[in-house]
C-alpha cells in the first residue's frame, strides 16, 4: 500500500480551492507524481532536495508544495516565496516525540504561514501543513477527496481524522501549532 504517497499528496491537493500548479521537492517523489497524475487539471514538476533547484523556482508559481528538503529557515523562506498567495505546503518527516527539533522546525514554519498543522501520514510518520490561507479540516474539498478514482487509503473522512492529535502531543506543542 501506499499510504504515504496517498496522505501527502491529498490531503493538501483537497485543502486548496484550485489548486493547478504544485511543486514536489524530493529525491523520490515518483510515488507523489502518480497521485497527482489523479486529477487531469493539475501540472506538476519534481526537483531534488538541493537548495539551489528551490532558488531558480520563480516567485508566486505554485499553488502547492510538497516538501521532504527539511525545514531550514532558507528552504521555509524559499518554499514561501514560491508559493502564491494561497498556497499551501506540506513538509514531511516530522517526530512528534522529538521536541526540541520539531518545535525549532515549526517555529520556523509559522514565521511564514497563517495555519501550521501536524497531521499523521501513516505508520509513525507525520507531516505539517502549511497554509496561508486554506484550513484543512474547514475547507477540505469533499467532492474532489471523495469523488476522485484511483486511492487506495485516502479519503474525506481520513484527510479530517489525521489532524487529530492526542491530548499530550497538543499540550506540548501548544502556541507553536497555528490552527
Amino acid at each position: 500500500m501506499k499510504i504515504y504517497e496517498e496522505m501527502i499528496t491529498h490531503v493538501p491537493v483537497c485543502t486548496h480551492k484550485e489548486p493547478s500548479k504544485v511543486l514536489v521537492i524530493s529525491q523520490k517523489g515518483f510515488g507523489i507524481i502518480d497521485e497527482i497524475a489523479k486529477y487531469k487539471l493539475i501540472d506538476s514538476k519534481v526537483i531534488d532536495t538541493d537548495i539551489e533547484s528551490l532558488r531558480d523556482m520563480g516567485d508566486n508559481s505554485f499553488d502547492i508544495v510538497i516538501s521532504e528538503a527539511g525545514c531550514e529557515s532558507a528552504v521555509v523562506a524559499h518554499i514561501n516565496r514560491v508559493l502564491k498567495d494561497d498556497g499551501v505546503a506540506v513538509f514531511s518527516d516530522f517526530d512528534l516525540n522529538d521536541i526540541a527539533n520539531t518545535k525549532a522546525k515549526l517555529e520556523e514554519i509559522t514565521k511564514y504561514f497563517k495555519i501550521a498543522m501536524p497531521y499523521h501520514l501513516g505508520e509513525c510518520n507525520y507531516a505539517v501543513l502549511a497554509s496561508k490561507y486554506y484550513h484543512p479540516t474547514a475547507d477540505i474539498n469533499l467532492q474532489r477527496a471523495d469523488l476522485t478514482d484511483g486511492f487506495e487509503v485516502y479519503n474525506s473522512d481520513l484527510h479530517v481524522a489525521s489532524f487529530a492529535l492526542p491530548t499530550y502531543i497538543k499540550k506540548r506543542y501548544l502556541g507553536i501549532i497555528k490552527n
